[in-house]
């Protein structure tokens, strides 16, 4: 793409959460300023992984996938989704009658019931992934796409899956059972969100341009939430298994201030979750945060 004739691409998840962030963009509800934009609309794992290699000139990713390319990469302090004591959810098929659940509570129990469980994830560079290392420790996995987790934990492929996006509102009509929700134990452990996208920008687009493009996403933002019942109906293409009222309610957890600007606890948040991973021997080198 020439830089120099505006056009950028933007990498960004099929799901209403983005669809509601970028909603003003795609469809000119802003001045976009002279600039266009090519939106790829791919999985986190694939955007994680087309980060690595630099690819997008603005993208989604995973926060874990950021440790991974700060070389590249600076995160834009808008377009955060973070969870403020809520997140993945690590679950299981509902068992039979009289079996002995693990109180969610009891990590000590919990962890121990999970030691010899293979866990459906829907990739290593996810967030999710990198947080329930952060609780379990080293586990067996199998890498699955999050749209086929549900199936892989129902015939037998894995013991438990690891689910984000809209799973984590349908699982129990999929006849399935929270283990945990690492978004709650990890605001129990830290007080503090769980940190797990945000969005990135390319570190050789010039300065002036940066600045740019912060603002239209940010004022892309702005306009969803302010247009909040529009946006939501454009986002419904992308509400996999939702009305609209359970896709709104899964736009306002990960749409909300937290996506207009980390703030102080956002970043401390960000330092948090890779520090500890870093000190854990999950992340190999050390992170520092650059901010646009």
């Amino acid at each position: 793409m020439s830089l120099e004739r505006g056009l950028f691409t933007l990498g960004h998840s099929p799901d209403p959460d983005d669809a509601f962030m970028f909603y003003a963009m795609a469809e000119s509800k802003i001045d976009l300023r002279g600039y266009r934009f090519e939106h790829r609309l791919e999985d986190i794992q694939t955007l994680n992984e087309r980060a690595l290699r630099g690819e997008l000139h603005i993208s989604a990713i995973s926060i874990h996938a950021y440790a991974y390319v700060t070389r590249r990469y600076a995160l834009l302090p808008c377009g955060a989704s973070m969870g403020d004591g809520y997140g993945p959810i690590l679950v299981r098929k509902i068992p039979k009658p009289n079996a002995q659940i693990p109180n969610p509570n009891q990590y000590v129990d919990l962890r121990e019931s999970l030691r010899d469980s293979v866990i459906a994830v829907p990739g290593k560079m996810t967030s999710a992934f990198l947080a329930l290392q952060l609780f379990l420790g080293e586990f067996d996995y199998v890498v699955v796409p999050f749209d086929q987790i549900f199936e892989a934990v129902k015939n037998g492929r894995a013991d438990a899956g690891l689910i984000i996006h809209e799973g984590q509102l349908t699982y129990a009509r999929s006849g399935f059972q929270k283990v945990i929700d690492l978004g709650e134990w990890w605001k129990n452990e830290t007080g503090l969100p769980l940190p797990l996208g945000g969005n990135v920008l390319r570190k050789d687009i010039p300065p002036r341009v940066q600045h740019d493009l912060l603002e239209i996403i940010r004022e892309s933002i702005d306009f969803g939430l302010a247009h909040r019942d529009e946006a939501v109906r454009h986002s419904m293409s992308y509400a996999r298994d939702m009305d609209t009222d359970l896709a709104g309610k899964f736009i306002g957890m990960y749409v909300n201030e937290f996506t207009r600007d980390y703030g102080e606890t956002g970043r401390a948040a960000i330092r948090k979750f890779l520090g500890e991973a870093r000190d854990k021997g999950y992340i190999d080198a050390p992170v520092e945060a650059e901010f646009v």
